[in-house]
């Protein structure tokens, strides 16, 4: 058992608690408040003068399928051979003694979404893992937890240099219509084969991982900047009534209303840096505050190695700086994609029965020289 004292407790779920206790227990947060009792032979943390908030939530980055410092050994995020790769699965590619989840949980941030790249017009299943440890197996939240699809540049970049399809933004579509259709045609023979094997069809591994995106399990994770590749994404979405969460996002501003109406969820970002490429034109820090208005569901992510994942928090205060209150900003990295990604009942927020996943901060982590004095996942104290 821990005891951590004396804290300032941001929540995520409720008010602000000043001087206040949490007590862990088997890995679990198993009680919150100005008193706490426990027993006398526990460990205890002094958190005096300090903030105590939830593990910090990253709802999209590579996190481990882009190894640090290594170049093309280290890069197995995408398979630049075959624009339709759904079963492809992060795990067989995360890098776990990588330095950066190091950094990750040093910087705060304890539970991530990764997976593949934007290559491909259906790039395979991401995973939702822990930041600590060194077999992946062991830190599983969610496998798979989504299945990512690409529109825009990307996937037109990558497969124009091959002068092989797709080249256009139609032809992207038409490539996931297709592969949806398959899918969801090879589904129903497996439903209709449980009464009579002979409708079974051929073995498929490409249509067996789709399986999970048409029973509702997992969505769609799309990568769209652009406002038009967005409501491309939500159109195909809505044609096979299949879930989507919008990825990146960065026109969503553009067009919060229409999201709003629609209401998907957006993952935005990454939106600190230079715009790269034409499709990042209108990118904004805004854009959180804009979505926020409008009543949409976001978090803001890094796109680890886009932006390290250990500036998450540098992310937020900068959509905080162009007009997001700031507990909104916060939860953007918290509760908010522990909601979009379903596993908000775990992780997310300081409350009792979730996964003593926290964070002890010497300063508000917005600001600069803030530093993480104490991270805990699941009841451990891995950095201190």
């Amino acid at each position: 058992m821990i005891l951590i004292k004396n804290a300032e407790i941001h929540t995520m779920a409720g008010n602000v608690i000043e001087k206040g206790s949490v007590l862990i227990e088997d890995g679990k947060i198993k009680d919150i408040g100005v008193e706490v009792g426990a027993p006398s032979n526990i460990e205890i943390i002094d958190a005096e003068g300090k903030l105590l908030l939830p593990g910090m939530i990253d709802a999209h980055c590579h996190l481990g399928m882009w190894e640090d410092a290594i170049g093309f050994e280290g890069s197995d995020g995408n398979e630049m051979t075959d624009p339709i790769t759904p079963h492809l699965r992060a795990i067989d590619a995360i890098n776990p003694m990588d330095r950066t989840f190091k950094e990750a949980y040093e910087g705060g941030v304890t539970t991530v979404s990764t997976g593949p790249g934007s290559a491909n017009v259906v790039g395979g299943q991401f995973a939702l893992i822990k930041t600590y440890g060194n077999r992946i197996d062991n830190m599983i939240i969610k496998e798979p937890s989504a299945m990512k699809i690409a529109f825009g540049e990307n996937p037109k970049r990558v497969y124009n240099e091959k002068k092989r399809t797709p080249m256009t933004r139609m032809a992207t579509a038409a490539l996931l219509r297709e592969t949806l259709m398959k899918a969801k045609d090879y589904y129903d023979k497996k439903q209709y084969a449980k009464s009579d094997e002979s409708n079974a069809p051929a073995f498929d591994m490409k249509m067996e991982a789709l399986i999970d995106v048409f029973e509702g399990k997992i969505p769609l994770k799309a990568h769209a900047h652009r406002a038009d590749d967005i409501f491309t994404s939500i159109r195909i979405a809505k044609e096979f009534g299949v879930k989507i969460t919008l990825e990146h996002c960065t026109e969503g501003h553009l067009i919060a209303d229409y999201i709003s109406e629609e209401g998907l969820p957006a993952v935005v970002g990454p939106t600190f840096g230079h715009r790269s490429k034409f499709e990042l034109i209108n990118k904004s820090f805004q854009t959180p505050k804009i979505l926020w208005e409008a009543g949409v569901k976001f978090s803001i992510m890094t796109d680890h190695p886009v932006i390290p994942i250990q500036h998450l928090p540098l992310c937020a205060a900068l959509a905080a700086k162009e007009g997001l209150p700031e507990e909104e900003a916060l939860k953007a990295i918290t509760i908010y994609p522990a909601e979009i990604l379903g596993i908000e009942n775990k992780v997310g927020s300081i409350e009792v029965g979730k996964d003593a996943d926290l964070v002890i901060w010497d300063r508000h982590p917005f600001d600069l020289k803030s530093s993480v004095a104490c991270t805990i996942i699941d009841g451990k104290v891995v950095y201190k």
